[in-house]
């Protein structure tokens, strides 16, 4: 069978969220039941909704002026400071927490959803499949891989995120997840050395990061040995791989000659933008992903 590729352009529907403006390099979100208001570097045309909109959002990240990142929220009364949303597609129901951090995120990228349903999807077709999540965060991709029945080893190398996933799985009503806390680069290694295989692995690698013994991970210097490994350690037959990449300028002709290169030219596959449009149908990107079924 030939390869089936094409480029896509994918929004998730996320009942819990919605991207209500964008612009100035802000943009206007609703949580749940709480809006905020953030940084967004990609949003560089003008707001469709006045100020005044703006600035009823229950919480607005004020950035510190020495750092791109880092900074506070100001908070309307009322606003907690952690709160859930759910998520639902097919037999998936999944609660996540959310809460307000130091960086701006909130611990949920919502536009993932649209990779929650594949990673869903291509476990139901395996059936009990041994799934292996990479830079794992707070879990969407592994809650939704163990929703369908899959093994799933988690790994991330921040202890708090660790646990705050934890948490996301009990609230979904699920067990069983393995959770590393490790630099996954170190752990992939490892893995390599001990022969062991995954009918599904994904990546979302930050373009920045430290492992918990100060590991230095460089998205654009470590990649390609991240694929390799990986490569060494994914099933010949009925396997998928989900690679996400947030870093502005890498396009998902990158990612798909990167994996190509290292993994062969697979049986299916797909790559793209993730986007969500705000209520005046600007489409803000949200990152690139590549996928495969082989």
């Amino acid at each position: 069978m030939g390869t089936e590729h094409e480029d896509m352009r994918l929004t998730p529907e996320f009942k819990d969220y919605e991207l209500l403006d964008s612009g100035a390099f802000e943009k206007l979100e609703r949580f749940g039941d709480y809006v905020l208001r953030r940084p967004e570097p990609q949003a560089i045309w003008h707001r469709s909704l006045p100020e005044k909109e703006w600035e009823r959002a229950d919480a607005s990240f004020i950035r510190d002026g020495r750092s791109e990142e880092r900074g506070q929220w100001r908070l309307k009364p009322g606003m907690p400071s952690r709160w859930s949303v759910r998520y639902d597609y097919r037999d998936m129901h999944l609660s996540m927490r959310l809460g307000l951090t130091s960086f701006k995120h909130v611990g949920i990228f919502p536009e993932q959803a649209s990779n929650w349903n594949f990673i869903y999807d291509s476990c139901r077709e395996k059936g009990r499949a041994r799934v292996l999540n990479l830079f794992a965060y707070t879990g969407g991709a592994s809650l939704a891989a163990r929703a369908a029945g899959a093994d799933v080893t988690h790994v991330d190398s921040v202890r708090q995120v660790v646990t705050w996933a934890r948490e996301n799985m009990e609230a979904s009503g699920m067990d069983g997840i393995r959770w590393i806390v490790e630099d996954a680069l170190k752990f992939v290694r490892r893995e390599v050395r001990r022969g062991n295989l995954y009918d599904g692995i994904i990546l979302d690698p930050p373009a920045y990061g430290r492992g918990p013994e100060g590991e230095k991970w460089v998205l654009e210097e470590n990649i390609a040995e991240m694929l390799d490994c990986c490569a060494g350690i994914i099933a010949k037959n009925g396997a998928f791989l989900v690679l996400n990449l947030y870093s502005m300028g890498l396009s998902p002709t990158l990612a798909r000659t990167a994996v190509r290169q290292i993994f062969g030219v697979p049986q299916e596959e797909e790559c793209g933008e993730l986007y969500f449009a705000d209520r005046r149908s600007k489409e803000l990107p949200l990152g690139t992903f590549y996928r495969f079924k082989r």
